[in-house]
């Protein structure tokens, strides 16, 4: 199969990293409006199957040309260009996945082209980095395994494996988005009635292999299409995992209006957004560098099976590829755009249209074949005597 990657940043190297060491993959390109950090990124992984490309994802009619010529695209992309690559893959009748954007609903507008894609008898797939990603799949898994669905539990993080004061984080995506997570509400279903509630609230303690205590905590965004998908649930909820205190802090700085975006105060004069002064501020003090990072991920999907409660728990917890010098965080993610594009490319997901994860990804090979690449997630099985 010849798979091109939109966009060579870290996401993108790394899916194409994955790309030249699989078997059925004949050709990759990763394709870039930056030439010289694509041929870099070539140049690097040292692969006869990679070679790099120009494209201005801006200009329409260029990037549906461009598309045209592979038979999967990985769009890792900002997802600003999520919407337009979807819409010329369809156009091209090319088979596309993305890592997701629920911000300004570029996900939700997406799935609104099932009927197109069908139609043009593609697939496609948003929303697959972690959370959301890994997490739809690993929970589309469970609820294909009970015969009535009822909860949903998500715990993940991204966090530091020596945390450092005074926030005890490092960040392993945009600041921005972060502070976006923390600031917006949290979506989730309780007693099956779908409401918000404040983020950074509800915290408990968490234990993983290695690590704990931790806290966990409500955030915005991480509950996904899931409440689409599964509309009948009693119970769904999505908290954030890090260290201890954590969200005490970032709580203060949401209180004191400093991490809101629609919000300014004249200082001298000028008009100052205090976001903008905390992100700076931020910067050098939350910056991973060479620093190990680890993803924690649990998900618990709890329903009836054969008229019996039943439980699956899936877990993970992964570490930076030292060797490659690659984050934890990069591995999870970037290693599921790509285990899926493959699977769509090879036949394993033969249907047509726009998909979440959850309603279409196979967990029992994804749960494989991430384990080939070194990134083990456990099941865990629990059914009522």
């Amino acid at each position: 199969m010849k798979i091109a990657v939109l966009g060579a940043g870290l996401m993108g190297k790394e899916a194409a990293r994955d790309l030249v060491n699989s078997q059925g993959v004949e050709t990759v390109t990763l394709a870039d409006v930056d030439i010289k950090r694509a041929e870099a990124v070539c140049s690097q992984l040292k692969s006869a199957k990679l070679s790099p490309a120009y494209l201005d994802a801006t200009d329409y009619e260029q990037l549906k040309s461009f598309i045209g010529n592979y038979d999967v695209i990985i769009n890792a992309l900002f997802y600003s260009f999520n919407v337009s690559v979807a819409k010329a893959a369809i156009e091209a009748g090319v088979h596309s996945v993305d890592l997701g954007g629920h911000i300004g609903h570029a996900t939700d507008r997406v799935l609104e082209m099932h009927y197109q894609a069908k139609a043009a008898g593609v697939t496609l797939i948003p929303d697959l980095g972690v959370a959301p990603g890994m997490i739809n799949i690993l929970s589309g898994y469970g609820a294909s395994k009970l015969d009535e669905v009822k909860s949903i539990k998500l715990y993940v993080g991204g966090i530091p494996v020596r945390p450092e004061p005074p926030l005890e984080y490092n960040h392993v995506f945009s600041m921005e988005g972060v502070c976006d997570h923390y600031t917006d509400p949290s979506l989730i279903i309780r007693n099956g009635i779908v409401q918000e509630i404040p983020s950074l609230s509800e915290i408990e303690t968490v234990y993983f292999e290695k690590f704990g205590p931790l806290e966990a905590f409500h955030t915005a965004g991480g509950t996904s299409t899931l409440s689409l998908s599964y509309p009948n649930l009693e119970t769904l909820e999505y908290k954030t995992i890090r260290y201890p205190g954590h969200a005490e802090k970032f709580k203060l700085l949401v209180d004191l209006n400093l991490t809101r975006n629609d919000y300014t105060v004249e200082v001298k004069g000028q008009e100052i957004k205090p976001r903008d002064v905390l992100l700076k501020v931020l910067e050098p003090i939350v910056e991973l560098g060479e620093k190990d990072d680890a993803v924690l991920l649990r998900v618990i999907v709890e329903g009836t099976q054969n008229g019996k409660n039943a439980k699956y728990e899936y877990e993970l917890t992964t570490y930076k590829d030292r060797e490659h010098q690659v984050t934890a965080m990069a591995r999870a993610t970037a290693n599921t755009i790509s285990v899926v594009a493959q699977m769509i490319g090879s036949g394993i997901i033969t249907q047509k249209g726009v998909y979440a994860p959850e309603k279409i990804v196979p967990g029992d090979v994804y749960i494989q074949e991430m384990a080939k690449r070194d990134v083990h997630i456990k099941e865990l099985e629990t059914i009522e005597k």
